[in-house]
Formats: C-alpha cells, sequence, structure tokens
C-alpha cells in the first residue's frame, strides 16, 4: 500500500505541475494540443505503472527514487528539470500569442513518435531489471548486453531524446522546441559521466564497451 500511495501522489502531483504548466501560461483550458500531450504521456505511465505493480514491484519502486548522490548527475538532473519548466511554459505562450504554427500532419507524426518512445522504454525497462533513475551501481549488478543493448549502449536514453524531442511538437510550438535542444548536450554529459562509473565499478562493462561501440546513435555516436 506504501508503494501504491507513493505512486500515485507522484503521478497525482505530476499531472497537476505540468498541466499548470501548461494552462496558465495558455490563459484557459483551451488548449487541445495540451489536452493530447497529457493523455499521450500520462496513460501510458499510468498503464505502465500499473503493469509493474504486479509484475515487477521492486522496478517501481527503484523508479521512483530520484535522489541523485552524484554531483554531475544532480546537475543534469537539474538542468533538465529547468529545460522541462521552460518548454512547457514557451508552449503555453506560443499558443496563446500565436508566436508559431505546427501542421497538423505533424503534430500527428510527433504524437506517433512519442507512443513509439515509449513503447520501446517501456521493452527497455522489461530488458534491464536494474533500471533505475539514478545513476548507482546495484549489489549483485550485471551487464545487460541483449535486445536493444546490443544495438547502443544507453537505449533507455536514446528513446528519452525521441519522446523529448516530439513532445512540443505535439504541443504545437516551435518555439518550445528550441527550449527542449539542449537536452541533447545535457544527456550527453550525463552518459559520459554514467559511463566513468560504470566502468570503474561494474564487472564486465569495459568488454561491453567493446563489443558494442555505439552509446546513443548507431553509426554516429
Amino acid at each position: 500500500m506504501k508503494l501504491v500511495s507513493g505512486a500515485l501522489v507522484k503521478f497525482t502531483v505530476g499531472l497537476l505541475l505540468v498541466g499548470a504548466l501548461l494552462f496558465v501560461p495558455a490563459g484557459g483550458f483551451f488548449y487541445p494540443n495540451a489536452w493530447l500531450f497529457l493523455g499521450l504521456l500520462f496513460v501510458p505511465i499510468l498503464l505502465l505503472g500499473t503493469v509493474l505493480l504486479f509484475k515487477a514491484p521492486a522496478l517501481l519502486e527503484k523508479r521512483l527514487n530520484a535522489k541523485e548522490r552524484e554531483g554531475t548527475q544532480r546537475g543534469v538532473v537539474a538542468i533538465s528539470a529547468l529545460l522541462f519548466f521552460v518548454g512547457f511554459v514557451v508552449a503555453g505562450l506560443d499558443f496563446r500569442f500565436g508566436w508559431s504554427q505546427v501542421p497538423t500532419w505533424a503534430v500527428i507524426a510527433a504524437s506517433a513518435v512519442l507512443l513509439i518512445s515509449y513503447a520501446l522504454y517501456a521493452e527497455v525497462m522489461r530488458e534491464n531489471a536494474y533500471l533505475s533513475r539514478t545513476v548507482e551501481v546495484q549489489e549483485g549488478q550485471k551487464v545487460v548486453d541483449t535486445g536493444l543493448y546490443a544495438i547502443v549502449r544507453h537505449p533507455m536514453y536514446a528513446v528519452t531524446v525521441w519522446l523529448f524531442l516530439s513532445i512540443p511538437v505535439v504541443l504545437g510550438s516551435w518555439w518550445s522546441l528550441l527550449c527542449f535542444l539542449p537536452y541533447l548536450p545535457v544527456i550527453i554529459v550525463r552518459i559520459c559521466n554514467e559511463e566513468k562509473i560504470l566502468s570503474a565499478e561494474l564487472d564486465g562493462y569495459a568488454d561491453y564497451k567493446k563489443r558494442v561501440r555505439y552509446r546513443l546513435i548507431p553509426f554516429v555516436w
């Protein structure tokens, strides 16, 4: 029950916070793209959370833990939160004052990318039972090198890049997209720092890096 209540509280707070960041700048609740985004994001979160509750409660508990202990990672989390805050507010203001026009086909395509990205995110969680929201090496942890982890070393981050960059397009704001673009260098910093920790503390990770060359994008980086 403690896990259920904790998950529901975080889900509700997240929904209300994101809603406020979108609807207040938009000047009201008539912001169709915001409603579309909230549905695309929070319905899958609720479904995935329910599945984890019954199938992998320990993994759900780890995903709810967002307290980074490492200094670089705390900075990455803080900057990412700031980018989201600014990006959502700008999207709401963009809708309110009509700064940019995103065609319907682009919104539909971005919605599809968001859903596919979330499905891949769920697949990464299924493949790697050691996933947590903090950078850490857990007791008994082993290197996962199958599935998406055989293609890139950080499939979760690869998926989140597509997911996060689709958000402003779903919200119908090119200006918001500019606010989300700095997420790319931020996630690169997180990956480089995380790999130092994993190479030093996780047995077999150095060999894994030799087998899977690319971190985020196949044949690129």
